[in-house]
């Protein structure tokens, strides 16, 4: 037996559908041949890996969640926090590759594959092995024990009754067989480190599959990363301390409901600005009959990132003596800041081009809560049934027990 989804009620069908114009508005925004496009999936991507790996604590700059995207070198992360993110990457990076794949199917194989490409830098995890024994779900800050899964041998059976019910081909809205994808798979804690990361990559698989929108476009890791409190505490109330797969789903549905509709939200926000900006210093750059291929790098300058001459030759495809002097342009021109030293050096905004970026900035209003006041967190079962309803374990002996941090 596995978590299963209530029936949605009228509440829940219709921020649904409020979701749906949301991805409408951004296919048509970003659908057609847009030249800013790929920049800006990229930075979600970056933004996705970075938040995903925020929550176990993997702190990275912006700046180096998109290395990591472009296969670059980092300019501040350490070690091991590296690794972590760079083997994030390449399992998102093949979630990717799956979306339009039509011999595709989930597997039991696919997510220890997945697994392992997200821990193989540290073999003490297991990586792409089901955990050998009990497991335990630690608030560090409290002392005190949130969840334990089920048993290690119950972990196979479990994990294809799950796979077989993403194959089943049942009618079911993507976004909540993504979010039932993510819970059930967090909840069965089949590997002894990773399972947080894992479920929302898995969320992101099946958002992919889809194939409406792009799947860095309806990713909300970025937006898990921001509101981890929120994500651990209904994750804790619906896992109920230990595995109790009866327990009501209702408000981890609203929950990610609502982190999709945000999310959305702010997108659909960048992608007016992406258009604004791009507008601007393609106005900027012919004002100064510079190359047009300068005008990426000053949107990243002008977003905040750090431009390195590595970075910029390869997106701009040209030779190191060639981006030099492009960057060496812009510099002189008063519309970047050199920074640093020879092979250390990076390019910021200057002032000039951080008053353009003013500019372009959408109003910031209060982040809409698409449930009002009948969120997830004042939900209650008495609430729910009075509304209209519309269709659409034991701790093992034998093995020593692994204890993780909230959610990995």
């Amino acid at each position: 037996m596995l978590f299963n989804c209530p029936e949605l009620d009228i509440a829940e069908l219709n921020v649904i559908d409020s979701i749906n114009k949301l991805r409408e508005n951004l296919s048509y925004a970003v659908g057609t041949s847009r030249k800013w496009t790929g920049l800006l999936r990229r930075n979600l991507f970056a933004r996705a890996i970075r938040g995903s790996n925020s929550i176990e604590g993997y702190q990275v700059s912006v700046d180096d969640a998109v290395a990591a995207v472009e296969g670059k070198e980092p300019m501040d992360a350490e070690h091991e926090t590296w690794a972590a993110v760079t083997g994030y990457r390449s399992a998102m990076s093949y979630v990717l590759q799956l979306s339009d794949d039509p011999y595709f199917s989930y597997s039991s194989d696919l997510l220890r594959a997945l697994h392992y490409m997200m821990t193989q830098h540290d073999l003490s995890k297991n990586p792409g092995k089901w955990r050998p024994g009990p497991i335990y779900v630690r608030n560090e800050e409290r002392g005190e024990v949130i969840y334990e899964g089920p048993d290690a041998e119950e972990v196979p059976m479990l994990i294809r009754d799950m796979v077989t019910s993403l194959n089943d081909g049942k009618p079911m809205n993507p976004l909540i067989r993504a979010a039932m994808g993510h819970l059930n798979l967090v909840m069965i804690h089949p590997f002894y480190d990773g399972n947080g990361r894992m479920g929302r990559c898995l969320q992101t698989l099946i958002l992919a599959r889809e194939r409406v929108l792009g799947a860095m476009f309806c990713s909300i890791e970025e937006y898990l990363g921001r509101n981890t409190e929120e994500y651990y505490s209904v994750l804790a109330e619906v896992g109920g301390g230990s595995w109790s797969p009866g327990r009501d789903t209702r408000p981890w549905i609203r929950f990610c409901l609502t982190a999709h509709y945000r999310q959305a939200t702010t997108v659909l926000r960048r992608t007016k600005e992406m258009q604004r900006l791009w507008d601007a210093l393609e106005f900027e750059v012919q004002k100064h009959r510079l190359p047009s291929r300068v005008i990426p790098a000053l949107v990243d300058a002008a977003l905040g990132f750090r431009v390195r001459n590595s970075t910029y030759r390869a997106g701009a495809e040209v030779s190191e003596v060639v981006a030099g002097r492009d960057l060496k342009s812009l510099a002189d021109l008063g519309l970047i800041v050199r920074q640093g030293e020879r092979r250390g050096r990076f390019y910021l905004a200057s002032e000039t081009l951080a008053r353009i970026r003013e500019t372009t900035r959408e109003p910031r209003p209060a982040m809409p809560d698409p449930f009002g006041k009948s969120g997830w967190q004042n939900y209650t079962p008495d609430s729910i049934r009075t509304s209209r309803r519309l269709s659409g374990t034991r701790e093992s002996d034998a093995l020593p027990a692994v204890t993780e941090n909230l959610v990995c």
